[in-house]
């Protein structure tokens, strides 16, 4: 799904420009979760605590929470900038706890009407659990990595779980089959030996959970041994360019997994463990599936960049002196930043050791003083409570926000882009999850507004400033190596680009990408793009993306004019201001009065294909008076 906005401002309605809003942002209405099993724990214990935290966006919304080996679900109502949470009951818990290797139903679906953020927590009383972001199902595939962490005894495996999106889906891993699974079955795994670096596929698309019964971070530390969760990301969203912040724990372990052979790292800020006996100890050479380990030294973070894509996880090390558990975190790349993001803490309701809560925000340097929040809707501030940290090798900082606050959403923005990572911490207690960033398919020979060339022939681009991004691996250095052709010409403006952005009228039109390689082969990769969505409204039949005009009458008739718009209930709202206009929902002929002054009219739909188009209009009506004088004869 992608939101397009049209603003129209001058006078009547005079279309201006186009703002996309892309998909990639972590929000979505279809996520599928699972869980591990902590300990040897068993789901009926009193203390567990399993929770779903649902955060809507700008927009009120509904949906469910379906438990798959139930068949029952559970409704929930969110306001606009509203904050969910979903304790499970007991017999829920046993519905989606998964404890040893097999095929389970135990999954759990939330779907919603609206984009919502979704987040999981699967919590002991006594203190350790881990949380876990929730990706929607539009940004899975069907290849992963795991990563993970040695067992310290054969009771405490590492485990994975994958979750099945569809009928008659195989499982591979390390090429080998392991099983066949239909919608909402799991797959669950456990082993003694280091699963990091193992290869997981699929022939349809997947959500892929890693986690822990229980272990201790570094190998051989003292302390609390923890559960660890995280759900990973598939490899065609890996990156080249990272940065690790440090948190208050000042004992964050990263291990980085290579996705193609011959992998070379360059980091600053860290320095290479070698406690872990199959990490590598060297940053060069790696191949597909090899890993290595990093301890963050520097007080200003950690930067890491490498020739081919790379897998990061970030760990809470176990600390000994304050008898706290490890978690695990994925790390997104730099290029994986987002404009705006809206989290909320977690507070386990049977976790007290679980009391101290935080953003860790990562922005560019010189658009640092432009990040502010906005907690539960309320006017935005910069960020409070902390300081910046600056990385100047990176140009990168950092800043850890505490979150206090446990029923509000944090909705926090930078036009710059940013990464957020949340953690929590207490006596035994830790979580550590990416809590804001985007989910875009890097591994794409080249993209159009995030969109892969592959798909780019299915898709309708509402949006006119349409921006390119090449992403291959192996580029001559000569002159010339990158060549795009728009209908055939070449766009000379862009020979050698990387990223390029150009503003297409409606129509359509073929794009041609040639690489010339190092090897001195050629590719050369083709689409179409189609602009232009069709949408548009009118005022008392007054086309409002052209023309400039003030009305003179209060009574005023709306129609809409939009190409592929859903059948779908509540797919055509109309807005006077900030509020809905209830008696014009789905109708795309409507008739009101109006006074007096300047009024700003939206009109929101949902196409066919799920995008979302809005168009604004500024509508103003200046009534005419006429006053007679008395004239004598």
């Amino acid at each position: 799904m992608k939101l397009i906005r049209y603003i129209v401002t001058v006078s009547v309605l005079v279309f201006i420009n186009t703002l996309p809003l892309k998909a990639q942002d972590g929000k979505g209405k279809d996520f599928w979760i699972t869980f591990g099993q902590i300990g040897d724990f068993p789901p009926s214990f009193p203390v567990l605590s399993i929770q779903i935290r649902i955060v809507s966006g700008n927009t009120a919304t509904t949906g469910a929470i379906h438990f798959t080996h139930l068949g029952t679900s559970a409704p929930f109502s969110l306001g606009a900038n509203e904050t969910y949470t979903y304790a499970l009951d007991a017999s829920q818990r046993e519905a989606v706890y998964n404890t040893t290797t097999g095929i389970t139903s135990y999954s759990v679906r939330v779907t919603s009407f609206e984009p919502v953020a979704v987040y999981a927590i699967n919590f002991y009383g006594g203190g350790f659990g881990d949380a876990t972001n929730i990706l929607p199902e539009t940004t899975l595939d069907v290849e992963y990595y795991q990563i993970s962490y040695p067992s310290p005894n054969e009771n405490l495996p590492q485990c994975y779980a994958v979750v099945a999106t569809q009928d008659n889906t195989k499982l591979f891993h390390n090429g080998d089959s392991v099983a066949m699974l239909n919608e909402g079955q799991v797959y669950f795994k456990t082993n003694t030996s280091n699963m990091t670096g193992a290869h997981i596929t699929a022939n349809r698309p997947v959500a892929f959970f890693s986690s822990h019964k229980g272990t201790a971070i570094p190998v051989g530390a003292t302390g609390t041994a923890g559960y660890l969760q995280q759900q990973l990301a598939p490899v065609n969203t890996w990156g080249k360019n990272f940065f690790v912040p440090l948190s208050p724990t000042t004992h964050d372990i990263v291990r980085i997994v290579a996705l193609q052979n011959s992998t070379n790292i360059t980091q600053t800020g860290g320095v290479i463990r070698t406690d872990d006996p199959q990490a590598q100890t060297s940053l060069f050479g790696l191949q597909a599936g090899q890993f290595v380990d990093l301890e963050i030294v520097s007080n200003n973070g950690c930067h890491i960049k490498s020739e081919r894509p790379v897998g990061i996880c970030t760990f809470l090390a176990t600390y000994a002196s304050h008898n706290s558990s490890p978690s695990q975190c994925w790390l997104p790349a730099l290029e994986q930043r987002i404009s705006n993001a809206i989290i909320a803490p977690f507070f386990p309701v049977t976790a007290g050791q679980l009391n101290q809560h935080y953003a860790l925000v990562i922005v560019p340097t010189d658009a640092k003083n432009n990040t502010e929040v906005s907690i539960g809707g309320a006017p935005p501030t910069p960020l409070f409570g902390g300081s910046w940290i600056d990385n100047a090798g990176s140009e990168m900082s950092f800043y850890t926000m505490p979150l206090t606050h446990n029923t509000a959403s944090y909705h926090f923005t930078n036009p710059a882009g940013f990464i957020i990572l949340c953690y929590g911490s207490g006596i035994s207690a830790s979580y550590y999850y990416p809590a804001g960033f985007a989910m875009r398919n890097l591994s794409a020979a080249f993209t159009a507004n995030d969109i892969p060339y592959a798909k780019m022939s299915e898709h309708l681009f509402c949006e006119h400033d349409i921006t390119f991004i090449a992403n291959v691996e192996g580029i001559h250095s000569n002159p010339g190596s990158i060549k795009w052709y728009i209908n055939g010409d070449e766009h000379e403006d862009a020979r050698d680009s990387l990223e390029w952005s150009q503003n297409f009228p409606t129509g359509s039109y073929e794009i041609k990408m040639t690489v010339l390689f190092e090897d001195n082969s050629t590719e050369t990769y083709e689409a179409t793009l189609t602009v232009g969505c069709g949408a548009a409204f009118y005022a008392n039949n007054v086309d409002i993306s052209s023309v400039d005009t003030t009305f003179c009458a209060k009574n005023v008739d709306f129609s809409a004019e939009i190409e592929n718009l859903s059948t779908k209930p509540e797919s055509l709202k109309w807005y006077i201001g900030d509020e809905e206009y209830l008696p014009a929902r789905d109708l795309s002929e409507w008739h009101k009065g109006f006074e007096n002054g300047t009024h700003i009219i939206k009109m929101w739909a949902r196409l066919e294909n799920g995008d979302e188009v809005e168009v604004f209009g500024t509508l103003k009506i200046q009534l005419l008076w006429i006053k007679m004088r008395n004239v004598r004869y």
